[in-house]
């Protein structure tokens, strides 16, 4: 009997997939952990100022941006691996 399985290039590529997806999960939770630190010192400084700070925005809208793309990955829209596989994604 021959015990070396061989699997298909599509089952090898889905399971290569999975992995990544796991790797993304992760990004996520640390992203969303970010987005919340970011939220609450935004706030503060509304509070405080009146105004938000620009830059604290600029960086919530590529944050944001950042989600979309794991999201899409994770539920199969695309098949672009979201950052650090590619650029970070800018606001324009």
């Amino acid at each position: 009997m021959n015990d070396d399985v061989v699997m298909p290039d599509n089952k090898r590529n889905i399971w290569m997939r999975g992995l990544y997806m796991l790797f993304m999960f992760l990004a996520f939770q640390v992203s969303g952990t970010v987005l919340c630190i970011v939220i609450v010192i935004q706030f503060v400084i509304m509070l405080l100022s009146d105004k938000p700070n620009e830059r604290l925005v600029v960086f919530g809208r590529s944050l944001g941006r950042y989600l979309q793309q794991i999201a899409d990955f994770q539920t199969f829209a695309t098949e672009e691996m979201p950052f650090p596989f590619m650029d970070w994604p800018s606001v324009s």
